[in-house]
């Protein structure tokens, strides 16, 4: 039935100018906005709504993932732009906050609106 339509996601944010400089910004993604929604557009083609919500109450899971060529430098870019990665594993995330439990390496970091986002490294 959905086969082929170009479904998308999205998820909340309490302040909707503070995501576009965030992701914008920060994160350096293309944006578009209407009707007080924003659009990231991802590498690939695809994309994610942001949309606002007064009583907004982060996930308390990873809503968004982007995968990188080198975590160690993608950590190393997040903080210097004053990112700060979380710890969520303090016995397996290294200094940096680079998660080295087995699987991908992988740390985590919030948007403006409390939402958990990461960056991995993907597999060679």
């Amino acid at each position: 039935m959905f086969k082929d339509t170009k479904a998308f996601s999205g998820f909340a944010v309490d302040d909707v100018p503070k995501a576009k400089e965030f992701y914008g910004q920060t994160l350096g993604l293309d944006i578009t906005e209407s009707f007080g929604l924003l659009r990231l557009h991802l590498a690939g083609g695809g994309s994610v709504v942001v949309y606002p919500k007064n009583d907004h109450i982060p996930a308390t899971f990873t809503v968004l993932n982007f995968p990188v060529a080198n975590i160690e430098q993608a950590v190393d870019d997040l903080t210097a732009r004053g990112v700060h990665i979380e710890i969520y594993f303090a016995d397996k995330q290294d200094a940096k906050g680079i998660f080295r439990g087995g699987g991908p390496l992988i740390a985590w970091f919030k948007d403006p609106a409390g939402n958990i986002l990461s960056v991995l490294e993907e597999a060679e």
